[in-house]
């Protein structure tokens, strides 16, 4: 199984915030919902948007391009167009660091 890797401190995404990180050269959306932090792909399944660069709504990541929304907690797409979920990616907080490494 992979090892977990830093991508980030805590301080760089604030409560409600978002920001896209690099794992293993894959885009990842790294969100903090309510001081508890997720992890889903950056890059939308429906036509390649940025979804860091769109609105995070408590639990759900709408994509600027079309309005597709998923769910930051599940990568489960809530909102068309999109039909494929994100890849989800485990995160773990040590003191001030977030460690990600992709789901099994």
């Amino acid at each position: 199984m992979a090892d977990f890797v830093r991508v980030a401190s805590t301080a760089e995404v604030p409560e409600g915030g978002m920001k896209k990180v690099m794992l293993g050269g894959q885009q990842v959306l790294l969100a903090n919902v309510k001081g508890k932090f997720y992890a889903i792909g950056n890059v939308c399944t429906h036509v390649g948007g940025p979804l860091d660069k769109g609105r995070l709504d408590s639990h759900e990541v709408e994509c600027p391009l079309h309005g597709s929304r998923f769910d930051v907690t599940t990568g489960q797409v809530k909102r068309g167009p999109a039909a494929r979920p994100e890849p989800v990616y485990e995160v773990k907080v040590e003191g001030s660091e977030v460690k990600l490494r992709p789901k099994t």
